[in-house]
């Protein structure tokens, strides 16, 4: 029997490399003589780089970077063997995690730091780069990041405008003729699993401000200086970006990729199955095992199980997921190819307990080895 192994992370538990590898010592237990591929996956969010150099037989590099409140700190990105591919997870340079819950203002949280990690890489001769802009603590519009690579954004007396989304009010042109010359022969494909534009109601600043600290106020003035970015973008760079869906991805970082970058926006799973080359695995496989820390409706767009599902649909492969827990409207993936979901969970805990990694470790392996038993019966019945 041959069984594909590709689950997500279970955030701030455990990583998908130590999920796969637990799950397959849960069913070696029943099935010793089966033949494992472990493929662990991710959506362009947290742990795409950890995946992405695992599959790709890379490293991963660290390097000093300015963080969001513009103080100095070390991030990380990966880098494919041949160095010709760089994977950086906007987050680990520029994400609210490196943010404290007290300090943190869109109005000043600047991407500078995200540029820098494309700039070290391309220090290093890569010139394909695949980035996930998930979890930012920024809403600049990508501003920092350009000013990283050497655009200048310049005010009315021609000075370079100050970071985060307040000081785009002060923007009055754009001078792209120091910017990087090498970015113009690079190729950009950009995880983004949302769809919101840059500006309005269902925009970067009202739909992800208030998990970055912004006030209703605040949110008022960010997406006035979001479209005041877009309009000066539309004129220097004949770029319209304010209404394309993705670019109010990770407060606007979608917008400043397509427009300076030519970047493409891709939903992440369909990146990195595509560079992972699932589907031919999923191909030849009997079985295929997936999951993430919580399935519910959220799950069909575009998170990990359900990318890994569709897959093994189109070749009529049964899919399990093995998940931290199952949520509202989970049956929502059904029809996407998921077989059966199970929830780790054997009792009823605090959400601390829970997220233990040992804990969590221990109630994986028990229910990889009950699914397991549980085909075994199926079989000889069978």
């Amino acid at each position: 029997m041959k069984i594909v192994i590709a689950p997500d992370s279970f955030k701030e538990s455990l990583s998908a490399s130590d999920i796969a590898h637990t799950i397959k010592q849960g069913f070696l237990h029943v099935y010793p003589d089966a033949f494992y591929t472990l493929l662990p996956v991710a959506d362009g969010g947290e742990g795409t780089v950890e995946a992405m150099v695992h599959a790709l037989n890379g490293d991963i590099i660290h390097t000093t970077v300015t963080d969001p409140l513009g103080e100095k700190g070390v991030a990380f990105y990966g880098l494919s063997c041949d160095k010709q591919c760089a994977i950086i997870e906007m987050a680990a340079a520029s994400g609210l995690e490196r943010v404290p819950v007290d300090k943190r203002d869109a109005k000043i949280t600047t991407s500078y730091g995200t540029g820098e990690l494309i700039r070290d890489a391309l220090d290093k001769g890569t010139r394909k780069f695949i980035i996930g802009i998930g979890g930012s603590a920024t809403n600049d519009g990508g501003a920092g990041m350009l000013q990283a690579l050497g655009v200048k954004l310049l005010d009315e007396a021609g000075n370079q405008i100050g970071y985060g989304g307040q000081a785009l009010a002060h923007l009055a042109r754009i001078d792209i003729s120091q910017m990087d010359a090498r970015l113009q022969a690079c190729d950009f494909e950009i995880a983004c699993d949302v769809t919101n534009p840059l500006t309005g109601e269902n925009g970067a600043s009202a739909i992800f401000g208030p998990q970055k600290g912004a006030s209703e106020s605040d949110i008022r003035l960010l997406d006035a200086n979001l479209k005041h970015f877009a309009n000066i973008i539309k004129r220097d760079l004949h770029v319209d970006v304010e209404t394309i869906p993705g670019t109010g991805a990770a407060g606007g970082m979608g917008a400043a990729l397509l427009a300076f970058m030519g970047a493409k926006l891709r939903p992440g799973i369909d990146i990195i199955t595509e560079l992972l080359n699932l589907d031919a695995l999923i191909k030849d496989a009997d079985l295929v095992i997936t999951g993430e820390g919580r399935l519910d409706q959220q799950s069909v767009n575009g998170k990990v199980p359900v990318g890994v599902a569709k897959i093994a649909q189109r070749y009529h492969k049964p899919v399990i997921a093995i998940v931290g827990s199952v949520g509202d409207k989970a049956e929502l993936v059904y029809p996407y190819g998921i077989s059966a979901m199970f929830s780790i969970l054997s009792k009823v805990s605090t959400l601390t307990e829970a997220l233990d990694a040992n804990t969590a470790r221990a109630n994986l392996y028990q229910t990889a080895v009950n699914i397991a038993l549980t085909l075994k019966i199926g079989q000889s019945i069978a």
